[in-house]
């Protein structure tokens, strides 16, 4: 790596440190309950119309059905509007209604904080659908998300309760109080960076490349026009013209960012000028991803008591984190090895970035694309400022592996750290074999219900992904929309359930996945992925809630130094990534290993 791209991470990791400590603490009090007077009676009504209040409190099972019956009603609304949004108003463009199987997948996808894509957005949905069912549905996601880490929380500090919160007063809360106001300042400082916000119409514009030709001038009869002296009149005319779209970016931006959504208004996501215009609402936006998942860490740390146990699961995260980045920005920095025979020259010079550009913004270049894939992978954000299909092999297997892992490496909002967390109990777990003694994790003791819940909640996802993905490649629905045979086809499709199952929603964009099969196949995985996870933690929260909380003695394992993040990381590593090692060698290794097809 270059000293720019070292100068880069460190800028980031040293400004995310500095914002997500506050906003721990904060985070700390909504979970807690601890508000200002007046925000109770904001919330109040809102708990009146749910049918609950802010003191009544749900087991695992109660919150759980809450929270599926919450977004399952999501998913019909979602569809609903796509479906009938040519007859709805704030459609400027005359949008017709999205087709039943695009609607479908489009549904899930949002409700499941997915945001996978297989529609251009400025010429699929118009500005109620995205405001009103997309942009929604991002603050609702993300909310759950935080909900269920907070879920989580209380099952590691109740001393034999058995209950868990209430999912109304979490997800309202989480909403209204951290959502919203985070969304609003930054909407408005993407709008002074150029990001639009309005209503208005398409723009017809001229561009800078005119053509001048020149047409035959007809007469009302239609018959050619012609001089006094017989030569036919012509009209001079001019090429050259663009159809911008409008609408409400910046509202939409700001929520895709903070909730870890990743779905952009914009077909090109936040490579767009219009989404994403400059280095400083790049940075932005980069902090935005990673900024509420860190803070949850901080917040973790203070809610069990002891903020070691915070900054040990920060650490493996940031270990993890940093890894990714050191692997993937060398690999496009060197660029592809069969461009120099041919006389491209890939060197870094005062004319150009170097390396391999494909894809890629010149006002970005090499360091912010690169460090951009891996967050947006990281943080199951999914929102692309460059196209991951044009990176190298090895450059695009980077941000693959980050969302194989699990999405815990900072992950999801809420979803990252409630990973992270079933992984810190298979590691005390393993731990606790190794040295004959039953495991305990922040005074509660691991048994055998929690690790066949955990077991569940770590399996669920890779079976969706390696079944999807055979079925894909072994049916004819599946192959027709693959571009690219061979290798970089079977990662395409690889990419794609990996990015569906794990909520993330960024592409290899080779693969045509805008057809019934993959719309239908996907959003089952997507909606498998999010709660076949989700309802196994909720059991975790409400098994551990159950439990009496133990002092700490001699022989109770330290959780939080270096020897135990260690320990998190190699199972992180083993456990998260080894389910997919045959297939990774099958797509991304094969086709780098292509590259240099006479060694």
């Amino acid at each position: 790596m270059s000293n720019s791209s070292w100068g880069l991470l460190a800028l980031f990791l040293g400004v995310l440190l500095v914002t997500a400590w506050p906003l721990g603490i904060w985070l700390v009090r909504l979970y807690s309950g601890q508000l200002p007077g007046w925000m109770y009676k904001v919330e109040a009504p809102l708990y009146r119309l749910a049918g609950t209040s802010a003191g009544a409190n749900m087991k695992w099972s109660q919150y759980a059905l809450a929270l599926l019956a919450f977004n399952a009603v999501g998913v019909l609304a979602v569809y609903a509007l796509q479906r009938f949004q040519f007859w709805l108003p704030l459609n400027p463009a005359g949008m017709g209604n999205v087709s039943p199987d695009s609607a479908f997948n489009t549904a899930i996808s949002f409700v499941a904080n997915t945001n996978w894509q297989g529609y251009a957005g400025e010429s699929t949905m118009s500005y109620l659908t995205q405001m009103l069912a997309l942009a929604v549905q991002n603050f609702f996601s993300a909310a759950t998300g935080i909900s269920v880490v907070f879920a989580l929380f209380r099952g590691f500090v109740a001393r034999s309760t058995g209950v868990i919160g209430n999912f109304w007063v979490d997800v309202t809360r989480v909403t209204a109080w951290l959502l919203v106001p985070l969304s609003l300042v930054l909407a408005l400082t993407l709008v002074g960076q150029g990001v639009i916000q309005n209503f208005d119409s398409y723009k017809e514009v001229a561009t800078l490349e005119t053509t001048s030709y020149q047409v035959p001038k007809n007469g009302a009869d239609g018959q050619q026009l012609k001089d006094d002296k017989g030569n036919p009149i012509v009209e001079d005319m001019t090429s050259g013209t663009q159809t911008l779209a409008m609408g409400p970016v910046a509202s939409q931006e700001a929520i895709k960012m903070l909730g870890t959504n990743g779905g952009g208004f914009f077909n090109a996501n936040s490579a767009h000028p219009y989404e994403n215009p400059t280095a400083l609402s790049n940075m932005l936006q980069m902090l935005a991803i990673f900024l509420i998942p860190a803070a949850l860490c901080f917040a973790f740390g203070r809610v069990v008591g002891d903020q070691r146990q915070g900054w040990a699961v920060l650490a493996a995260m940031t270990v993890m984190f940093v890894l990714a980045v050191v692997a993937i920005t060398p690999a496009e920095q060197a660029g592809n090895p069969l461009l120099p025979p041919l006389g491209v020259d890939q060197s870094v010079s005062a004319l150009q970035a170097g390396g391999n550009m494909e894809g890629k913004e010149t006002r970005f270049g090499i360091n912010a694309s690169s460090l951009f894939a891996v967050i947006t992978t990281a943080a199951s954000c999914g929102a692309v400022n460059a196209m991951h299909d044009s990176f190298t092999p090895l450059g695009g297997m980077v941000p693959m592996v980050m969302m194989q892992l699990g999405e815990v490496v900072f992950g999801g909002v809420g979803t990252g750290l409630y990973g992270m967390l079933i992984f810190a109990i298979l590691a005390v777990f393993i731990a606790g074999l190794m040295i004959g003694r039953t495991p305990e994790y922040l005074g509660k003791k691991i048994e055998s219900h929690e690790m066949k819940l955990t077991s569940i909640a770590i399996l669920v996802t890779p079976v969706v992904v390696l079944a999807g993905t055979a079925i894909a490649v072994m049916s004819g629905a599946g192959k027709i929309g693959v571009a690219n045979p061979g290798a970089h086809g079977f990662s395409e499709i690889l990419y794609a359930f990996t990015s569906a199952a794990n909520n993330n929603g960024s592409a290899f964009a080779g693969l045509s996945a805008n057809t019934p099969f993959y719309n239908t196949m996907l959003g089952l995985a997507m909606w498998l992925g999010r709660f076949g996870v989700i309802v196994p933690v909720l059991a975790i929260a409400g098994a551990l809630a159950r439990k009496k909380r133990l002092p700490v003695t001699a022989g109770t394992m330290p959780t939080h130094g270096p020897l135990f993040v260690m320990l998190l990381i190699g199972t992180v590593l083993l456990v998260g990534l080894l389910n997919y090692v045959p297939a990774l060698a099958l797509g991304p290794v094969v086709e780098h290993l292509m590259l240099w097809p006479g060694k």
